[in-house]
């Protein structure tokens, strides 16, 4: 079992190694979902877990709000992904939408060839789309070599238990072609409720782990 932990800054990811993190979420800004981390905060972060065997995926997001970006805020991801994959990050984590309720294709498309070496995972931006696309996503990003999916299974706020049916869906018709990644309202005290029900290896979350127990 692989917990992810969603690290704001620095800070919390000694202890969160020390409680049994495997592998660590690096952003800033955790009061609107996440956004990119500096670089100072992203070579201190990747030190420290590298020497633990640990491996940091590094948030791509230029701002709180929406997934639909405009061509300088996606000049601002492609920089900053390239500066990450230049200190060393083990993986890249963003997600780009449509207008339309679509993945950006094109932009996605740089974006992932820009992290070829990487691991990647894409946010929940995947929630923001409609059930219907969420199937056709998983064959679009699987195709393309993505190799998790971060979702809820549902709207912001919804208790991740009244998911799980939905959770269930979608790991089963991603078949092993892509990693559905469990996360939002998942803690150290739900976990083996959650493991349980979706049968899973890898959960996601900012209390995944007892920190201060």
């Amino acid at each position: 079992m692989i917990k992810e932990f969603c690290a704001e800054n620095f800070t919390d990811i000694p202890a969160a190694i020390r409680s049994g993190a495997g592998r660590i979420e690096l952003c800033d800004n955790l009061a609107v979902g996440g956004t990119t981390p500096s670089t100072g905060v992203i070579e201190e972060a990747l030190q420290y877990a590298g020497e633990h065997s640990v491996p940091v995926m590094t948030m791509i997001r230029p701002r709180g709000g929406n997934f639909v970006y405009n061509d300088i805020e996606l000049k601002i991801m492609h920089t900053d992904l390239i500066e990450a994959k230049k200190i060393g990050t083990d993986g890249v984590v963003f997600g780009c939408l449509t207008d339309t309720n679509w993945l950006d294709e094109e932009a996605l498309e740089l974006l992932i060839e820009t992290s070829e070496g990487l691991q990647i995972t894409f946010h929940m931006a995947f929630d923001s789309l409609s059930k219907e696309n969420q199937f056709k996503a998983i064959d679009w990003l699987a195709e393309r070599g993505v190799d998790r999916i971060l979702t809820h299974g549902g709207s912001a706020g919804t208790p991740i238990e009244e998911n799980i049916p939905h959770l269930k869906e979608l790991i089963a018709y991603a078949a092993e072609r892509i990693i559905i990644l469990p996360g939002g309202g998942i803690s150290y005290q739900n976990l083996d409720q959650v493991k349980e029900a979706l049968n899973v290896d890898e959960v996601h979350g900012t209390k995944i782990i007892a920190i201060n127990e």
